[in-house]
């Protein structure tokens, strides 16, 4: 199996459960990495494979318009985006809070599922 990467994408989301969280996005960073076919780089044809540019502009389009309480509900929806819409046989998704705490740099989850 092949994999592509996204890494370090910065948005903003509404996610929390505290007062202060709920008033106004915070930035947001997600890395993934997902399963592709093997075909796609055999024939040289992105129809065969998941195309990251969709990929980012849904995850995006998604996240400006829910919140989620927590980062690990956050983390499974974005993953079945990919398992569900996408067809990734494989994900692994990392979502940090950035500059939540006084003197860490990043808070956050690490999910990793397959499709059954």
């Amino acid at each position: 199996m092949d994999f592509i990467f996204i890494e370090e994408m910065r948005v903003e989301a509404h996610v929390g459960i505290y007062a202060r969280e709920r008033v106004a996005p915070q930035t947001l960073e997600l890395s993934l990495t997902f399963g592709v076919p093997d075909e796609a780089a055999q024939d040289d044809d992105i129809t065969k494979t998941i195309d990251y540019a969709q990929v980012i502009a849904r995850i995006r389009e998604e996240l400006a318009q829910r919140h989620f309480n927590l980062l690990e509900t956050l983390g499974e929806f974005v993953i079945a985006l990919l398992l569900d819409e996408f067809r990734a046989p494989w994900v692994k998704v990392s979502i940090a809070k950035v500059g939540i705490a006084k003197g860490v740099k990043r808070v956050g989850v690490q999910i990793e599922r397959a499709r059954a």
